[in-house]
């Protein structure tokens, strides 16, 4: 995600432009790690009985909201990334074993591992839950929002991609059979998905894109409010157009970018959410990111539902040539999470934290915790929202351990409305030294001043709404959206990287050759 890291080394400038593969290989094992949590409680079984297809709970289930403090004595399975990029916020339930063909089958089909990457979380299987509510228009055009330019871009990580497949006959579906051989996949996701699900407060919701607007359907929770909540939730009272139009007033460059990426939006998400969940991006990939959210959330949020999965299956030829993987039905679901509220949180002890796999960040995530209780809680985050300096709002967050700028700035930008925020990783480093000041190229480290210093480059260049703008040229370096770029830009950022890559291959000579003369 968002590395504020300076190293430009050939294996750093790989990791930025990597597929999916590769960032799962960064993963270690490209699947599912089983870390040691609470026990976990027996999930609600999704049943024809129960309404919308959701199983009902008794009275004693429901009141088992809370979990207790965790013991190392059972195992919980926690969620990745899929190979599509999809992130989750789940964890795998298998419910019944997958039926195999016959092994003297010279085509039979062999199930991929069950992992988070082989589960496929499928439109038609959607479809049965919650049947009664129906897709809601959000009656917003493309120009104002694309969700796959906003969900799964670094902002949030509790999104996952939803696929269409042949027996998907919804109407909304339009010309996924034709663009799906354009996908580009990487670690931030889909460029060209269509439909996502995930847990928003006490609902899940599925989010679905078409050419001309985004609709919306609810899987579990409350459907009064929703209208509201959304729109607050995608910042829709904030024309876009009017501002896209500004930026590329002041960047050509930038122009050409926002004519072939619309409706890039800054999401405002809930505050204490936001914050734990880039305390744990830090010096961090997407698929460790997600898994350790996935944990957290399983160990001391609430359950909410199961959503049907299916496995990846793959043809075993005698030639050893592979197809392309294809689904099977097998029963497999993944369970759906609200976050952890902060009371919920006071369970939480450095132990526990870092047996379910955050590491160093356990002991952030305590301090975090007490310091924030000792504030007052929620409300002090949500008191940052009045401040409208947003150099003052990263002051008061990087006091809370385990918070640097850049994580202060995300939080500050993605959830305290803090629109001049400009959280400085190596992509946004590249932007300016490549666009705006060739000169930062000598820094060697991004120390406070280099770091305001960034920012205003973007600030200046971008008197309103600077941390929207810087977005969009952020989501223009994704590797999942080189395709709809204009080919010369791909070429001049291609270019610059390699100029990059030769520069500090150079400097590493250099520095052995004078290592060995001394010697």
């Amino acid at each position: 995600p968002r590395k504020s890291t300076l190293d430009t080394s050939p294996a750093s400038v790989a990791s930025i432009t990597s597929t999916s593969a590769s960032a799962s290989s960064t993963c270690g094992n490209n699947g599912v790690s089983t870390m040691i949590g609470t026990p976990r409680r027996k999930a609600t079984r999704l049943s024809s009985k129960g309404k919308g297809g959701v199983a009902k709970q008794s009275p004693s289930k429901a009141k088992r909201q809370v979990k207790k403090t965790p013991s190392p004595k059972r195992k919980i399975k926690t969620g990745s990334t899929n190979a599509r990029g999809a992130t989750s916020s789940s964890s795998i339930k298998k419910n019944s074993p997958s039926k195999r063909s016959p092994r003297n089958s010279p085509t039979r089909k062999k199930a991929v591992k069950n992992d988070i990457n082989s589960l496929r979380i499928c439109s038609a299987d959607l479809a049965n839950i919650a049947p009664e509510n129906m897709w809601v228009d959000m009656n917003v055009p493309p120009e104002e929002l694309r969700p796959s330019a906003t969900l799964t871009t670094g902002q949030s990580f509790s999104w996952l991609v939803v696929e269409h497949d042949d027996d998907d006959n919804d109407e909304t579906k339009v010309g996924v059979a034709e663009e799906e051989e354009h996908k580009t996949f990487s670690a931030w996701g889909v460029h060209d998905a269509k439909e996502w699900v995930g847990p928003l407060g006490n609902r899940v919701i599925s989010i679905r894109e078409t050419p001309n607007t985004t609709l919306y359907r609810v899987l579990h929770g409350p459907t009064d409010g929703v209208d509201e909540y959304l729109r607050d939730y995608f910042q829709l009272d904030t024309p876009l157009g009017p501002l896209y139009e500004q930026w590329s007033e002041r960047d050509g460059r930038l122009g050409r970018i926002a004519s072939v990426i619309p409706g890039v939006r800054i999401l405002r998400q809930d505050p204490t959410e936001c914050l734990f969940s880039f305390i744990c991006s830090s010096n961090n990939n997407v698929p460790r990111i997600t898994k350790m959210l996935a944990a957290f959330r399983e160990t001391y949020g609430e359950f909410m539902m199961e959503l049907p999965c299916r496995s990846a299956v793959e043809d075993d030829l005698k030639n050893g040539d592979s197809a392309e993987p294809s689904l099977c039905h097998d029963n497999t679901s993944r369970e759906i999470y609200s976050f952890p509220t902060l009371e919920a949180l006071r369970a939480a002890t450095d132990a526990s934290l870092r047996e379910m796999g955050l590491g160093y960040r356990a002991s952030y995530i305590v301090a975090t915790r007490d310091r924030l209780l000792e504030l007052g809680g929620e409300e002090h985050l949500h008191s940052l929202r009045d401040v409208k300096d947003a150099n003052a709002v990263q002051e008061k967050l990087i006091e809370f351990k385990g918070v640097g700028r850049k994580v202060a700035d995300c939080v500050a930008l993605f959830s305290l409305d803090q629109i001049e925020a400009i959280p400085v990783d190596t992509h946004v480093w590249h932007i300016a030294c490549r666009e705006y000041d060739p000169s930062l190229g000598e820094v060697k480290s991004l120390t406070p001043t280099v770091y305001k210093r960034v920012g205003e480059l973007f600030r200046s260049r971008f008197p309103s709404h600077a941390g929207w703008a810087h977005s969009l040229l952020f989501v223009a370096e994704l590797p999942s959206f080189r395709g709809v770029l204009p080919t010369d830009i791909v070429s001049q950022m291609d270019e610059w990287r390699e100029q990059e890559r030769a520069k500090k291959v150079a400097e590493k000579e250099a520095k052995a050759a004078r290592s060995s003369t001394n010697d």
